[in-house]
């Protein structure tokens, strides 16, 4: 046995579907989940069906949360005209406030008019994360600079939008930006392999863009890997005329991440910074001391549906070789996960910002 001992995880980009969609996920199946893999922080997006806009629907999710969690747990807050009113209010309780420019999952989608009036009222010091692609993305840059918003770019899909990212880093905008594993390991070609398992929103990109997002990651210009977690149902993703937006990926980042690493594609040093540095850097969020990983770097496995712990119960990288078995995770000084399962009962903490 080669034992590696890292950090614990921080995925700073996961929909955990409560309240509203809990036959999807849940907090306590999602966190489980993600722990299993290696991940002890999360932080969880405000586009559920009954949304995160107001303090009331913060603070039920914070209930929802209480004595539930596998690993410790925040929350993000939607950026939408209804929720500005509550920007200041909830600050100190959120790490990040979700704008949609683009459709996805949700009804949180603003018009472009309604983003140049959030981006102009988002607290000072506080992370607005866009989602935006393309051509909106370049609109979201401008406004970027023209409020000096403090801005985090999820999910990259493309050279063109790491061009874009890159750019206005160079020209001193407070930009960050995030890669998932999704496009990391997947591209457009694999839809005609796995169909619906394959549907997300931004959609799957070409060969040169993923090409291009790993050569991001070993030059430091890509400042976070998330999962964007979006568990549907086999039924749901199976049954429907339109397949749902989302995949799981909680538990599959980091031994893909470790796959990576022993394939030579990232180094070891990039992998901490980009699951655990910059997140906990980028997002204020607290330290967890005595929380780490340990890892057989010699074991070798397959992924497979029938192992998953999320409640959807399966991947879309079913099928892939991993290098490297996540063997326990210690969450504040107590071993939660022991031989890869995990065995301790819920003992996650629910945080909110460092400041």
């Amino acid at each position: 046995m080669k034992l590696l001992t890292i950090p614990g995880v921080i995925d700073v980009h996961t929909h955990l579907r409560e309240p509203g969609a809990a036959q999807k996920e849940d907090m306590a199946t999602g966190t489980r989940a993600a722990i299993s893999g290696g991940v002890t922080t999360v932080l969880d997006m405000p586009n559920n069906p009954i949304p995160t806009s107001n303090p009331l629907a913060l603070k039920e999710k914070f209930k929802l949360a209480e004595n539930r969690i596998y690993n410790d747990l925040g929350f993000h807050f939607a950026a939408t005209m209804e929720a500005l009113p509550f920007f200041e209010e909830v600050k100190n309780q959120v790490f990040g406030y979700k704008l949609y420019m683009n459709h996805t999952t949700g009804n949180l989608k603003v018009t472009p008019e309604e983003a140049e009036k959030i981006f102009a009222h988002i607290p000072n010091g506080k992370t607005l994360i866009v989602h935006a692609e393309d051509e909106t993305l370049d609109r979201a840059i401008e406004l970027a600079g023209k409020y000096r918003t403090k801005v985090h770019v999820a999910h990259l899909t493309s050279k063109q939008e790491l061009m874009s990212v890159v750019k206005a880093k160079k020209s001193g905008m407070n930009i960050t930006c995030e890669v998932t594993p999704n496009n990391l390991f997947l591209t457009d070609e694999d839809i005609k392999r796995i169909g619906a398992y394959a549907v997300m929103k931004p959609v799957l990109k070409t060969q040169m863009d993923q090409d291009a997002l790993w050569e991001g990651l070993r030059e430091g210009l890509i400042d976070i890997v998330a999962t964007d977690h979006a568990p549907h149902t086999i039924e749901e993703k199976e049954n429907s005329e339109n397949s749902p937006f989302g995949v799981p990926g909680v538990e599959t980042s980091l031994p893909l991440l470790l796959t990576a690493v022993a394939e030579k594609r990232i180094s070891l040093e990039t992998l901490i910074t980009v699951t655990n540095t910059n997140p906990r850097r980028i997002f204020s969020i607290p330290e967890q001391l005595d929380t780490y990983v340990e890892i057989d770097t010699s074991q070798k496995y397959v992924l497979s549906n029938d192992k998953i712990v999320s409640k959807c119960g399966w991947t879309p990288f079913a099928g892939m070789q991993i290098k490297g078995k996540i063997m326990s995770v210690y969450l504040h000084g107590r071993k939660i996960v022991d031989n890869g399962k995990v065995f301790e009962q819920p003992t996650g903490k629910i945080i909110t910002p460092a400041i």
